[in-house]
Formats: C-alpha cells, structure tokens, sequence
C-alpha cells in the first residue's frame, strides 16, 4: 500500500508542475469555450443551460488531454521499473491483456472527445467539413464499447455479474452486448454530470477511491497502480477545476474518464458496486434521458430543466453549494457500494 501511496503523490505532483504551463498553452490556442447557444440532442435550443453557463466563456477546454497523457507515460515508464526493482506483482488476469484494454479504453474515447472539442472551439462543424454530429459520436461510441466488450469476454475472460444478495450470474457471450451497454452508459453519463465546477471531477475522484480499495482488495496489482496514477492526477486537476473553473476537461476527458470508470467497474467484477458507486452520474443521465423522452413522446418536460444540477441551480442553489453536498451524497455512495462489493 505504501507504494501505491507513493505513486498517487507522485502523480499529484508532477501533474501539479504540469497544469499551470498547459492552461497558459491552451490559452495561446485559443482551446477554450465559447459564449454561443447550446442545443440538446433533438436540435432544441436550451435558453435555461446558456443563462447559466454564458460566464463560463473563454475558460480553456482539454484539461482531460493532460491527465490522459501524463497518466499513460507515467504507467509506461513506472510499471516496468517496479518488475525490475522486484516488487511483487499480484494479478486476477493476464498482465498485458488488462492493461491493453484500460488504455485502449482511456486513450480511444479520449481521441473520440478530442476530435469532438477540436470540431466546436474551432468551429469546423459549422462549415460543415468532417463535423460529428451527435448519432455518429453515439455510433461510434457503442462501436469502441464492444470492441472492449469482445477483449473483456474473449482475452480476460470476464462473463459474470455479482449481484449482492442475489448471487454470480454467468451471461456467456451475452456479457459482450452487456458490458458494451455499461461503458456507453457511463460514457454519457459523465459527459452530462460534467456540467459544473468540480462536480464530475471531484465525483469520479470520490468513486475512483472506493475501486481503489476493491482493487486493492483482490490484489491487482496493475488495476491498483493505474487508478493510483489517475487519482493523483485528478486531484491535482481538481484543484484547478473547482469553482470558479481555470480549465474545464473538455469531451476529451469527459468521454474517457466515464468509459474507462465503466471498464474498472467491469474488471473489479462489481458491476452492481459501480452502479451505486457511480449513483450520482446515474442520477444526472436519468433525469436528461427522462427529460429528453418526454419532449419528444409527449411534446413538453418532465422536470423545469434537467439534468438534476441544472434543476438546482434554476430553483436558487449556488453552483457551490450544488457541488459541495454532491460531493458528500457521493461519499457516502461510495461508502455503500464498497460495503455491497465485499458482502
């Protein structure tokens, strides 16, 4: 434990010496967000999410892109050097088979949220030259998601779900479709969450330490170092992110972090813990997709706005204040669900 320790503060650090230059880049690139209007995904114009985000233009946008980076070459060069120093390695699946899977997973939906960010700060979409419209990110998403499920099934093996109190339920090839289900799940419902200062990030960090723990706890090692490394990283970013934001982590992270936060979950065999570890992202997609449905199906909303953040803030909660007891609903759903994994 005291080395994953080591490796999380040293995470923190180096992403802490790196955050600083890197907002001050995106800046001369102008990567930053812009004061223009939103639609949801039916086209529709959302006046509520724009009279509340307008002061949010020009923060720079890609803060997902550092942490993907520095993460990847962190694991990279570390991992190695701990085989060589002869720390033991304990494994639940094969070593390389893992590791290719939660990077191909963090690394993919991160290139697939850069191109994205890259179409709207630059403005190509409106030209209408290679702009991804959001059924081909949908598409594309569901396609990266059973890729993974294949490798998920097919290399590691992986075809159960653990339900608490129920039992282990072995779905065949069927976990492939299943585990595609929950990682584009997740995907978007990150991407919805991250709609306030500090609320996704500070979210996931609260989750990652429960898997942390569970990871921990089956003795694996490699899962173990790279949550680590992300968490270390993420704090750093956070604490640029909380509110008022320095820098935003764009779709490049928003994408990434939701698909690969689903992928542990899947790797812990805990899928039920990572639906109540993750509760509040289910929370926050829950009530857009309700939301979303009943405009179309029924031609008016179910909530004065969604998602449940954006209620908030339209009935007077401070953005603040909204994130702060997120936070603690959030600990204390990690809490549970960890507590549901070891039963």
């Amino acid at each position: 434990m005291a080395l994953l320790l080591g490796l999380l503060i040293f995470s923190f650090s180096v992403t802490s010496a790196s955050i600083v230059p890197f907002i001050n880049l995106l800046y001369r690139l102008k990567f930053r967000r812009h004061n223009q209007k939103t639609r949801d995904a039916f086209g529709k114009l959302t006046p509520i999410f724009d009279k509340f985000h307008h002061l949010k233009a020009g923060t720079p946008v890609g803060g997902g892109l550092l942490i993907i980076t520095l993460v990847s070459l962190l694991f990279a060069i570390l991992f190695p050097l701990i085989g060589i120093l002869g720390v033991p390695v304990t494994q639940v699946y094969s070593v390389l088979d893992e590791i290719n899977i939660i990077f191909f997973t963090l690394i993919s939906f991160g290139l697939l949220g850069l191109y994205d960010d890259t179409m709207k700060f630059f403005r190509v979409r409106e030209s209408g030259f290679f702009g991804l419209k959001l059924r081909h990110k949908f598409i594309i998403q569901w396609i990266l998601a059973l890729v993974i499920g294949l490798l998920l099934y097919f290399n590691l093996g992986i075809d159960i779900i653990n339900i608490p109190f129920i039992g282990v339920f072995h779905l065949g090839w069927l976990f492939i479709p299943f585990a595609a289900l929950v990682i584009v799940s997740f995907t978007n419902a990150f991407n919805v969450t991250d709609g306030l200062d500090g609320l996704a990030g500070g979210l996931l960090m609260i989750a990652l330490f429960a898997f942390w723990f569970l990871s921990a706890s089956i003795l694996d090692t490699p899962l173990s170092i790279f949550l680590a490394l992300w968490l270390g990283s993420l704090i750093a970013f956070n604490y640029f992110n909380v509110y008022p934001a320095r820098i935003f982590l764009g779709d490049v992270g928003a994408l990434s972090f939701g698909a690969t936060f689903a992928v542990v979950g899947l790797l812990v065999g805990k899928t039920a813990a990572l639906v109540i570890i993750g509760g509040l992202f289910v929370v926050e997609v829950g009530s857009s997709l309700l939301q979303l449905l009943s405009k179309k199906l029924r031609g008016k909303r179910i909530f004065p706005a969604a998602p449940a953040h954006l209620w908030l803030q339209l009935i007077g909660w401070e953005e603040p204040k909204i994130v702060m007891r997120a936070w603690l609903a959030g600990i204390i759903l990690a809490l549970f669900g960890a507590w549901l994994a070891l039963i």
